[in-house]
């Protein structure tokens, strides 16, 4: 069996939607905080379990019988390495083969300030000796094109990137390189810088928009205080205006970038495009 922790959210359940195109729905294990509220999942026939990173006790449980675990990545920075933790705590008593990490990219040398909990649990993961694959993956369209529709309207998209490039991919690529490593062999004890084809700078991300929508949209670099302030200013906690600064201003600084193939060989296809990635967007 395989078990998906944090299924309820958008790339755990992406990656179970993918692997029931290759495995039946009963050897798949979607582990969530409240099964009361992951009536989609059910819908899909696949065993429900609970399994909450801050309920320690409730994760041997949630993966016994199960082979191979993707651990999707918890959500609040400064509470990850203790979560990510009691995961692996409770794969490796459970009797887990294979652990598969949704990392960052180059979280051994990224200075991101999201990159310290991830290293920390690929070092931690690595000494439970538990067999392992990390997926370093990158910057998500998806962070990018949130509230896309509110910059058509104002006719600007703003941040602190500079001419910074961003090497981005979809979450459905994301996760269809997890579904690749947890049915294919060969993968154990690799680590994947996963990335998009193709970069863009914001101002090309703008002009992208802009003529999708049919309107001008263009692209504003703001001092970081300023950035800030204005994701204060929409009513942002201040724990993601932090992390949104943070990833602007090092995109400058190329650590979005990358060349790295990993990804669109894993998927056996090139990663998606920006222009169906904004369309996609502008849809929804």
């Amino acid at each position: 069996m395989i078990a998906i922790t944090g299924a309820a959210g958008h790339l755990g359940g992406l990656a179970i939607r993918q692997l029931l195109k290759t495995l039946p729905a009963n050897e798949i294990v979607a582990t969530v905080r409240d099964v009361e509220k992951a009536g989609a999942l059910r819908d899909l026939g696949v065993q429900l379990r609970v399994g909450d990173y801050d309920r320690p006790e409730t994760l041997r449980a949630a993966f016994e019988g199960v082979e191979k675990l993707l651990l999707v990545s918890a959500v609040v920075p400064g509470q990850r390495l203790r979560q990510h933790q009691a995961v692996i705590d409770a794969a490796q008593a459970a009797g887990v083969q294979l652990v598969v990490y949704t990392s960052m990219l180059r979280a051994d040398t990224s200075t991101l300030s999201l990159a310290r909990e991830h290293h920390q649990t690929e070092e931690y993961l690595k000494r439970s000796g538990l067999a392992h694959v990390l997926l370093r993956n990158g910057w998500y369209f998806e962070n990018t094109t949130a509230g896309l529709a509110d910059a058509v309207t104002h006719g600007a998209l703003i941040g602190s990137s500079g001419q910074g490039r961003l090497a981005s991919a979809s979450r459905e690529d994301y996760a269809g390189a997890a579904v690749a490593v947890l049915t294919q062999p060969g993968h154990v004890g690799k680590t994947y810088e996963l990335v998009g084809d193709h970069s863009f700078s914001m101002a090309e991300f703008a002009a992208e928009v802009s003529r999708q929508a049919g309107r001008p949209v263009s692209y504003r670099d703001l001092a970081p205080a300023e950035f800030a302030a204005a994701l204060q200013g929409w009513g942002l906690p201040q724990m993601i205006v932090d992390v949104v600064v943070d990833a602007s201003v090092k995109s400058g600084q190329g650590e979005l970038d990358d060349t790295s193939r990993d990804l669109s060989r894993l998927l056996g296809r090139p990663t998606t495009p920006l222009a169906d990635a904004v369309a996609a967007a502008l849809r929804g």
